[in-house]
């Protein structure tokens, strides 16, 4: 009687996964195969905007537009961003967020295709990190999944939502702080690379503060009375050389770095105003924290010595990435089935000009060879063992709350800088298209899986209660009265946005947006 007691209790524990789920999964990969022409139009359409952060108007209104017209729910302005939004739509668990970035790098503008320099507006900005790829692949996902949800009534809710001034690290905090994550049951994350790849635990990456230092003395004339004068710019040039000293005292995964953001006016007069702009990043809160203090300490020293005042102001945050091994295994599996894209001979000849005329590593970190457009997938990776650490994404901080994967698909280069107007050369064309479409089948059937599979999620929260925050515990750098800095970046999109209008992509006229700039795909040598 025992036994049969146990094997009762074991059926009815036991996850109910259903059987047309594969099926279904083929279905949908199918769909968004048929629907690549939908993805080059969004993805074209999104790279022509070319909006730096917390001014993606053009961006929202696009994607949002598409998102409504297919039965989704917008709800627009939040966390008090004008271009932040979700898009909803569904009922009951498991309720699924699907997030990537939308703003671009200044001073990126490229035309896509071409293996060199060539802006399409002059020191305008560009999408030189791929974010105009990984909302179009998330909607295609989601209005097909959708599709299925309706027709079979699976039960679940699907939200959209931007990666507003991820440059700036700027948003996600903030949706954390204000709620928009509290009933989510699990994120994915998708982020342009240039393989179809995923991975769990300490990514190894850096979390980091972004604070402007703010100084105010007095002015006067800086030939005839300067004695008169407590300048700002000065308090400004000792900030930084006490923070270059102090770096020799912080540990080697420290990275810190400035800019000047007001130098004052002009020569002949003192300045009585000067900010200065700081990243500090390090890899755990309590190490991110301490530079941030110190930071204020040597602010508050070099006020002192020029008899000024200073404020400071938090522009952005992120923690440090770590992210979750059951729905990275789950979504493994899937990549696996859909595979890399079919790369043809113009793609490649374009990645290895790129290559070539970007002085490209031999290998990457990794140890892979570097040579052209990846033929073979990346492995499922595990935590890092060891990091010196480098780069920042606030997705972390959405991830810290909620289990996160990030999707990397396989729509920019390898080998490129980064953050660099060589990073746009792909990014409008048959490389980025394709691989948004690989990236979005791959997000379509993980979707599936954990519809119908609870086991996923499940599994995903005991790793994220049991291992993830088991000794680290979350605490936001963002408090109760911390604005997001939609300020930044106003005065540039001012100047340069009636410049691009001019060159947004029109798919009514045009096949592609490689068409109406009139590049042959690919141009490798510019013509002398």
């Amino acid at each position: 009687m025992l036994s049969l007691f146990c094997v009762q209790v074991l059926a009815q524990t036991k996850p109910i996964v259903n059987p047309k789920a594969e099926l279904w999964k083929k279905e949908v990969i199918k769909a968004i195969d048929s629907r690549a022409k939908d993805a080059q139009v969004m993805v074209d359409m999104v790279f022509s905007f070319s909006e730096l952060g917390f001014h993606e108007t053009e961006t929202a209104a696009y994607l949002t537009k598409i998102l409504e017209e297919n039965g989704f729910t917008i709800q627009r302005g939040i966390a008090g961003m004008p271009t932040a939004w979700t898009a909803s739509w569904g009922n009951g668990k498991p309720f699924i967020a699907l997030g990537s970035d939308v703003d671009c790098i200044p001073k990126a503008s490229q035309k896509p295709g071409v293996a060199f320099k060539s802006p399409i507006v002059e020191d305008a900005p560009g999408h030189g990190e791929g974010h105009n790829s990984g909302l179009p692949l998330l909607i295609l996902s989601a209005i097909e999944v959708k599709k299925i949800m309706e027709r079979e009534k699976l039960p679940g809710t699907l939200m959209l939502w931007p990666g507003v001034a991820e440059e700036l690290v700027g948003s996600k905090a903030w949706y954390i702080r204000d709620g928009y994550f509290k009933n989510v049951d699990a994120c994915i994350f998708t982020h342009v690379g240039n393989n179809l790849g995923v991975s769990w635990g300490d990514a190894g990456n850096n979390g980091l503060v972004s604070v402007e230092f703010m100084f105010e003395g007095s002015a006067a004339h800086a030939a005839g009375a300067p004695w008169r004068a407590k300048s700002a710019l000065d308090a400004v040039e000792l900030m930084n050389i006490g923070w270059n000293y102090k770096r020799e005292h912080l540990k080697p995964t420290q990275r810190s770095h400035y800019v000047v953001t007001d130098g004052g006016d002009q020569p002949n007069v003192v300045p009585s105003k000067a900010a200065v702009w700081y990243y500090f990043r390090e890899r755990t809160y309590e190490d991110i924290k301490a530079m941030y203090d110190d930071g204020i300490r040597i602010a508050n020293g070099a006020a002192m010595m020029t008899n000024t005042t200073v404020k400071h102001r938090l522009l952005g945050t992120a923690w440090p990435g770590h992210f979750n091994k059951a729905i990275a295994e789950a979504m493994y599996k899937n990549i696996q089935t859909v595979g890399l894209p079919t790369w043809s001979t113009d793609d490649q000849a374009l990645a290895r000009a790129v290559q070539k005329m970007s002085g490209a590593p031999k290998k990457d970190f990794r140890g892979n060879p570097i040579d052209g457009l990846a033929v073979k997938l990346d492995t499922l990776y595990g935590p890092v063992q060891f990091s010196m650490g480098g780069g920042s994404d606030d997705i972390a901080d959405i991830a810290w709350n909620v289990p996160t994967v990030v999707l990397r698909f396989p729509s920019n280069i390898p080998g490129t800088p980064g953050h660099s107007w060589v990073d746009g050369i792909a990014m409008a064309t048959p490389i980025a298209h394709k691989g948004v479409v690989a990236g979005s089948k791959t997000v379509a059937a993980t979707l599936i899986d954990m519809l119908t599979n609870p086991k996923i999620i499940a599994d995903a929260w005991t790793y994220h209660n049991n291992v993830q925050t088991k000794d680290v515990k979350y605490k936001s750098f963002v408090d109760a009265d911390t604005r997001p800095a939609v300020f930044l970046n106003t005065e540039i999109m001012q100047l340069f946005r009636p410049k691009l209008k001019a060159f947004y992509y029109d798919p009514s006229k045009y096949n592609s947006y490689l068409e109406q700039l009139g590049i042959t795909y690919p141009t490798l040598e510019e013509k002398k």
